[in-house]
């Protein structure tokens, strides 16, 4: 999977050039295009055109190239990380093409990638530039996106060995940048609160104390600097200060309504054969009690019913084949907590309509509020504590069986119309697919919920920290 360094130069100098342009500049012209709106108070007018944008105006932070693009250079010169998630592919780099979405899984692929989820970032920057309420001026913006690739920042603290006493490093450099060397009014307009940002990785491995020496992770999280920020994750930790958790990014990305709905309409005539699947890792060789050994101990038994999916040494993060075809054919999807409470099969399997069957709160529930909402749960999957499974001699496939198939049929039904909001559509996509809100819209969408009750807050003489944990609860307003 190697590419030649030639190559590698051209490809970065392209996504330099379409992502590292001057917001203000850009968005003037356009609007003179009849592009981009405008925001009153920024350059050029026109916002009484568009009343859509009241409330949603967003402005990019220009950053140097160093806190971005330049990084997607170095994200092969972690051999640790090769190691650790014990892929059969030895660089990454392949997996930038399509502005981070990775390459088609074929020639003849129109919506498939092999999305690395490393690269959340450089997708989720692209898709930005795309946003319909773009403003120039930073103080007209509702919300103001800082385009920083966290997750790629990281590696060299996660994975250098060299590096890892200085992880209380990250991010210090950004801070200095945003809050005192780039016009600092744009931060300390409101301490911070109306910035937000993406990190391709958990909130657990950013969340060190500063001032300590960690065995594992960075102290992104920990900066004071940073505590008033919106961060989207791809899991949040149980009690989140700044991040609220988001889909990991599936493999499913297309560009126009007719291929989401030729997928949606496939997913639902697919005929259901096997009760349940697991998709996922070997069982652990611990001999402790898990949830994984007792699903695959009953897989074992019962064949007939249930199908597993060796994922074993990373093949299939970039293999969407693999997992896919398996999932049309089950009702039901077992997603069992791992090293961490979350799985990305959850949402490879909503999207194939196979209903996730959960183990613990914390592997959903609690976790992605604005894409699954909490008071729906009930509708579109089941969960079966783990505890019952390991110590209870609880049969996951008794459990299963016993749905009547008309509540089954209603709950696969259910799983289809979340799965627009939980995948993530490819850029430059058609105006009618634009019109069904993905991921990254739902994302945008609950940041500027959180972030103006933030701002009333601060507005109101009161602590704008304390409006957390309220997740679910953004939905009803």
């Amino acid at each position: 999977m190697a590419i030649p360094s030639v190559s590698l130069a051209i490809l970065l100098l392209a996504l330099r050039f379409l992502l590292a342009w001057d917001p203000r500049a850009t968005t003037v012209t356009a609007i003179r295009s009849g592009g981009l709106p405008q925001k009153a108070g920024a350059a050029g007018s026109g916002a009484s055109d568009r009343p859509e944008c009241n409330g949603r105006w967003i402005y990019i932070r220009e950053l140097p190239s160093r806190f971005n693009t330049d990084l997607l250079a170095t994200c092969d010169d972690f051999p640790i990380l090769f190691e650790i998630r014990e892929q059969p592919e030895k660089s990454i780099i392949p997996f930038l093409a399509n502005h981070g979405l990775g390459p088609r899984t074929h020639n003849r692929s129109r919506s498939w990638y092999r999305t690395e989820p490393l690269f959340l970032e450089l997708f989720f920057h692209r898709r930005m530039l795309e946003y319909p309420c773009l403003t120039a001026d930073p103080v007209a913006a509702d919300a103001i996106f800082v385009p920083y690739y966290t997750g790629l920042a990281a590696l060299p603290f996660l994975y250098s060995p060299a590096q890892w006493n200085f992880s209380a490093l990250h991010g210090r450099d950004l801070a200095k940048w945003l809050i005192r060397r780039d016009r600092p009014a744009i931060w300390s307009r409101f301490g911070g609160h109306d910035h937000f940002l993406a990190v391709a990785g958990f909130a657990s491995d950013f969340d060190n104390d500063p001032a300590q020496t960690p065995l594992w992770g960075t102290a992104f999280l920990g900066l004071p600097e940073f505590y008033n920020l919106t961060v989207f994750t791809l899991e949040s930790r149980a009690w989140s200060l700044q991040e609220h958790a988001v889909p990991p990014p599936t493999s499913f990305h297309p560009a126009n309504l007719a291929r989401l709905d030729a997928w949606l309409a496939r997913a639902r005539r697919s005929r259901r054969s096997t009760l349940m699947l697991f998709a996922g890792g070997a069982a652990p060789g611990s001999g402790r009690p898990n949830v994984v050994s007792s699903i695959h101990a009953e897989c074992e038994l019962r064949r007939d019913l249930c199908e597993l999916v060796d994922c074993s040494g990373g093949v299939c993060i970039h293999d969407p084949a693999r997992f896919m075809r398996p999932m049309l054919r089950a009702r039901f999807c077992l997603q069992p907590p791992g090293e961490t409470p979350t799985r990305r099969s959850t949402f490879d399997g909503i999207l194939a309509g196979c209903i996730p069957v959960f183990f613990e709160e914390a592997s959903a529930a609690s976790q992605f509020g604005w894409h699954l909402p909490r008071r729906r749960y009930d509708e579109f999957s089941v969960l079966i504590p783990k505890e019952e499974v390991m110590f209870g001699g609880q049969r996951i496939a008794d459990v299963l069986e016993a749905i009547p198939p008309a509540r089954v049929r209603r709950m696969r039904e259910a799983v289809l119309e979340l799965a627009p909001g939980v995948m993530y559509r490819r850029h430059g996509s058609s105006a009618a697919l634009r019109a069904r809100k993905d991921a990254i819209d739902l994302a945008i969408e609950g940041a500027l919920r959180r972030i103006q009750r933030r701002v009333r807050a601060m507005q109101q003489g009161k602590d704008a920290l304390l409006l957390v944990g309220d997740n679910e609860e953004e939905w009803d307003e």
